[in-house]
């Protein structure tokens, strides 16, 4: 699996053939794109478009979507994601850390947990770490940020310093043993 990203909160996940694009700023092609905050435009690259909560399969990604609260208490989409035999969380333009009972009994064994750390409009770098560390994932990859809430949210995690990536690349067997492992990708 290679992970990417293409700023705030807009990732591309691809396996072989398949790809997924959360967020999407510009045209990029992808099999499946979804948005936490509503529909932005699409093209015809866009593939299956998933704008919002319920539960959707397609080549054989197995994906469920969570109301929650975004910035302007407008709706915020939590998809937990079964790809290539990992689980993913997206967390999108999160603005509350307060999850409900229903969301945090369908959180568990995650591997990759994506979670906004910018502050105002989103989680600040304090929470955001603080839910973070209580979803137990394998590793947690930092978005919406800026140096600073970057530079905190890394210091609540006990480093001194993440060497951003150009891009993740990650099998299942790779995350064995890891909790909570911060991983800061640059963006494209």
């Amino acid at each position: 699996m290679v992970i990417t990203h293409h700023g705030a909160g807009c990732f591309k996940i691809s396996q072989g053939d398949l790809s997924l694009i959360f967020n999407p700023q510009s045209k990029i092609s992808a099999d499946i794109t979804l948005f936490t905050t509503g529909r932005s435009e699409v093209s015809e690259k866009s593939g299956f478009v998933i704008d919002g909560p319920g539960e959707y399969e397609t080549k054989n990604v197995f994906i469920k979507g969570f109301p929650s609260e975004g910035p302007a208490k407008k709706i915020n989409t939590i998809y937990l994601i079964s790809f290539e035999g990992m689980n993913l969380c997206f967390l999108g333009a999160l603005a509350s850390a307060t999850l409900s009972n229903e969301i945090l009994e369908a959180i568990e064994d995650i591997d990759i947990l994506f979670v906004p750390i910018g502050g105002s409009a989103v989680l600040d770098a304090t929470s955001a770490y603080k839910l973070a560390v209580s979803l137990e994932p394998s590793v947690i990859i930092p978005m919406y940020y800026t140096k600073s809430t970057l530079d905190q949210f890394i210091k609540e995690g006990g480093e001194a310093r993440v060497e951003p990536l150009d891009k993740f690349v990650v099998k299942k067997k790779d995350l064995e043993g890891k909790t909570s492992e911060i991983v800061v990708l640059k963006e494209e």
